[in-house]
């Protein structure tokens, strides 16, 4: 079932869009499956997990993390992972660039902006990715690339609503890359809505549930 949804998937989305497989609380064998069916971005949202099944995988895997990132966690996945997605303070990117350091690596990112109406939902204001990108404390980190932007539409069944809000994001993500051209990555869009983030630009969607099957949290 795993391989048929992800050729399915394959098929109904853009040669330009990378499936990011949100691999979170599944085991081994799945992702594994996944592997096998010619997956190789898995996407994890607990350092520890991620750190696990990167030890189990082969190793051509591009691991992601894409969900809240505590700054004490960074060190543990500095050496491999290949794209954090949501660095949502100036603190992580620090951080984030400290441990590049360490393992001489420099770590792609991308600043999580704040495009949802719902306050459990982390991210940046607008203003404040642009005051980053153009302080002089950013220009200093040396181990860190922003590669580009990642959001998430406020959980609604309103799809003008979360049309409007991914919209809003691909503004912001078409003013920056005029100035930095680093900016390769729009990451919007889930199992739910990656139809309606694909028509407003996004050309990396994460999707779980409709790859691996609902998940369960009782681990």
């Amino acid at each position: 079932m795993i391989k048929e949804n992800i050729v399915n998937f394959k098929k109904k989305i853009p040669e330009n869009v990378t499936l990011v497989a949100v691999s979170k609380t599944k085991p081994i064998s799945d992702l594994q499956e996944a592997y096998d069916a010619g997956q190789r971005v898995f996407g994890e949202n607990k350092v520890q997990e991620m750190v696990e099944k990167y030890d189990a995988l082969p190793k051509d895997i591009q691991w992601h993390m894409i969900g809240h990132l505590q700054s004490n966690k960074v060190k543990y996945m500095a050496h491999f992972v290949d794209l954090i997605h949501g660095v949502d303070s100036f603190k992580t990117l620090i951080e984030i660039n400290k441990q590049a350091a360490r393992h001489q690596r420099k770590i792609n990112c991308l600043l999580q902006a704040d495009i949802a109406n719902e306050e459990t939902k982390f991210g940046l204001p607008f203003d404040e990715i642009q005051t980053i990108l153009t302080s002089e404390e950013f220009a200093k980190l040396e181990n860190i690339s922003i590669v580009g932007l990642m959001g998430m539409a406020t959980f609604t069944e309103d799809k003008q609503q979360i049309s409007n809000e991914f919209t809003s994001l691909k503004q912001l993500f078409v003013a920056l890359k005029n100035i930095h051209p680093s900016f390769e990555i729009l990451s919007m869009g889930m199992s739910g809505d990656y139809e309606i983030a694909i028509k407003n630009g996004s050309n990396m969607i994460r999707v779980g549930s409709a790859i691996f099957g609902h998940r369960n949290y009782i681990l």
